[in-house]
């Protein structure tokens, strides 16, 4: 079988991924490190019979992807920590409207312009609780340029079988590091389910049995109302206490009814780990090296990789840490990841955190110097 293997950087294999799994619109803004994404982007969509839009900012940005969703078009957008708060008021407009696209944030340091060229992992808790009101997130995390190609996908599938933004939560080093990728098609892509029903019926957000409802496209022989307002089945305003009830839980269940088929986690030595990491993103990489150290060590060590952060994987945690002594959680902030495993856990097992906000990767040896102080 031919397979396309390319030498690519992160950012480069997001854009590569967006393209096998659809994506035919970006609308974005320049951001540090992000910028290789619009770069690549501008170029390779418009040979695709795409479009390329760079806007005035990041509201506009996340506007118009809401709006290039609704016209049936698969959308994203990337940018960095400033750009991703400024989005929030439009990412809650697409958790309200459930209009399917995918948000690229490559993180750096902060706060606010902070070392716009570092890196950094302390938008986690922002890609989960970061637009306001009660919602679901989906939000995932490479930790390879092999995983920015392969998770990317998975984004858009996310996105559009569930009608909702999808956040896909890379950082500098990711984005920026260039790895061996085999650009293949052994994901299969998901298309919004489109309603097979007279349009005169046509209701834009009664739901199936999955807690999601068909999406049809503007322009076409269905016609829809799409409102930010708390609304009822029909698209139009219903402020009853009943309706918000209901609207707000379903756009919540629709999520966590079906976190089996989200949740992305990869092990590695934890058969029979006694010290368990759990890590993401670039800190995954430091974190796995530093089993391999302590396995030759004769340490049982092992990590659980969480390619999902959000629905957080709260059973595959506890299993897995019910085998071990102790469970190290290394991540560039002062600790967001963390608090989901002692909320998880909370039976008395040992949680400590490896955590740096310097601008500097956590090496392995940093890891294994921490445990080292506790064991």
């Amino acid at each position: 079988m031919h397979e396309d293997i390319k030498f690519l950087q992160g950012n480069e294999a997001c854009v590569e991924g967006a393209l096998k799994a659809g994506a035919r619109f970006y609308a974005g803004y320049p951001i540090t490190p992000s910028s290789e994404i619009a770069e690549l982007a501008s170029i390779r969509l418009p040979a695709e019979g795409g479009v390329f839009i760079q806007m005035e900012d990041e509201i506009a940005s996340m506007a118009a992807l809401v709006g290039a969703s609704f016209a049936g078009a698969k959308a994203f957008t990337a940018t960095s920590g400033p750009g991703f708060s400024l989005m929030q008021e439009n990412i809650g407009l697409a958790i309200m409207t459930e209009a399917p696209c995918v948000v690229i944030n490559v993180q750096r340091s902060g706060p606010s312009t902070g070392l716009a060229t570092k890196p950094a992992q302390a938008d986690v808790m922002q890609a989960r609780w970061g637009t306001h009101g009660d919602h679901a997130a989906i939000v995932l995390a490479p930790a390879t340029v092999q995983e920015c190609y392969d998770l990317i996908i998975y984004a858009f599938n996310f996105a559009e079988k569930y009608r909702t933004p999808v956040v896909f939560l890379s950082d500098e080093i990711v984005g920026h590091m260039r790895e061996k990728v085999v650009l293949h098609n052994n994901i299969p892509i998901v298309q919004r389910k489109m309603p097979n029903i007279d349009p005169g019926k046509y209701r834009p957000y009664e739901p199936e049995k999955t807690g999601v409802p068909p999406l049809a496209y503007f322009g076409s022989e269905y016609t829809f109302h799409a409102s930010s307002s708390m609304h009822d089945e029909t698209g139009f305003p219903n402020n009853s206490p009943q309706n918000a009830e209901k609207v707000v839980k379903r756009l919540y269940n629709k999520i966590y009814q079906n976190k089996e088929d989200i949740i992305i986690t990869k092990e590695f030595c934890t058969e029979d780990a006694e010290i368990l990491f759990i890590s993401f993103g670039a800190s995954a990489r430091s974190s796995r090296e530093a089993v391999n150290i302590l396995r030759k060590q004769g340490k049982k060590a092992g990590l659980l990789q969480l390619n999902t952060l959000w629905p957080f994987p709260d059973e595959k945690v506890r299993n897995l840490a019910d085998r071990a002594k102790i469970v190290v959680v290394p991540e560039m902030n002062l600790g967001q990841i963390i608090g989901e495993v002692q909320r998880v856990l909370n039976n008395g097992i040992p949680v400590i955190g490896v955590n740096k906000v310097n601008s500097e990767i956590i090496t392995p040896f940093e890891i294994i110097e921490k445990i080292k102080e506790v064991i």
